[in-house]
């Protein structure tokens, strides 16, 4: 199925869990801000959601420093 992450048309498998493709992007989920089709998602929500069929999303990661 198709997705678009971050301006980005993908391929994913049929209902991929979010934490998977977190993970197959070298994201952690504790240091990732999802916005998912317009809405941002609160991370406890993070398990449970299965991606569909042209579902958006925007992952923004934070970085530390100084």
């Amino acid at each position: 199925m198709q997705i678009v992450v971050n301006g980005t048309t993908r391929t994913v498998a049929d209902r991929m869990p979010l934490l998977d493709l977190l993970s197959s992007l070298g994201l952690k989920p504790e240091s990732t801000v999802v916005e998912y089709n317009g809405a941002v998602l609160e991370r406890p929500r993070f398990p449970e959601l299965l991606l569909n069929e042209g579902d958006t999303l925007e992952l923004v990661r934070f970085v530390g420093g100084g």
